[in-house]
């Protein structure tokens, strides 16, 4: 008794699939995965895990962290500041006009307790004014100009200072006395014991001066 033979145009379908479509291999094993996922993997939510949300930055790190400019996870630290231009002009003569008043007044302290007058302490009053100066102002010429001036006003202050606390001992009076109600008795004391040498010292002050605001720059 003969077998019925199959017709040779249709292939046998493994494992009992049935054919998709006209492709007869559509539901075996090798069968190709689902648009969307050509490489026939499940999403990552499948096992659980969630997906990171895109960046929309191709290098950015997938460990969590946030894409920096050129895909790293730190940022740039910006520049530091510049710093700021010493050509100031207002500053550097206030600055000098301080400085003058208070070397004056040590100056003129010391000149009075030693009833004499030093008059190389007028460099060292010279350079602190113009070193002062130029520290804010810069090396511009009204600054050296301006220390120079005020370096010569801090030495006579101070040795104006420096006779009213002579005159004060001597006529034992207060300082402030001899200063607001005497003054001019202290300045024709000061003209008339002033010489030469006193007018050189006022010129190693400016001097003094000139180089403090070059030092300072």
């Amino acid at each position: 008794m003969s077998q019925p033979v199959q017709p040779p145009n249709q292939p046998q379908q493994p494992y009992g699939a049935q054919p998709v479509d006209g492709n007869p291999y559509a539901g075996g094993p090798g069968a190709p995965a689902p648009a969307g996922d050509p490489y026939g993997q499940q999403p990552l939510a499948s096992y659980g895990q969630q997906a990171p949300a895109p960046t929309g930055n191709p290098f950015a790190d997938q460990q969590g962290q946030q894409p920096g400019p050129f895909g790293g996870g730190t940022p740039f630290a910006p520049a530091p500041p510049a710093p700021p231009a010493r050509n100031n002009i207002l500053y550097g003569v206030l600055a000098a006009l301080g400085a003058a008043i208070v070397a004056g007044v040590l100056y003129g302290v010391l000149m009075g307790s030693i009833e004499r007058e030093f008059g190389y302490a007028a460099v060292g009053v010279g350079f602190l004014v113009g070193f002062a100066a130029g520290k804010l102002g810069g090396a511009n010429p009204v600054i050296i100009g301006a220390a120079a001036v005020l370096s010569i006003a801090a030495v006579y202050l101070g040795q104006l200072i420096g006779y009213t606390m002579v005159m004060a001992d001597v006529a034992h009076v207060s300082f402030s006395d001899v200063l607001f109600d005497h003054f001019d008795a202290v300045t024709r004391a000061w003209t008339a014991e002033s010489g030469f040498m006193t007018y050189v010292f006022f010129a190693f002050g400016a001097l003094a001066a000139f180089g403090g605001v070059k030092k300072a720059n």
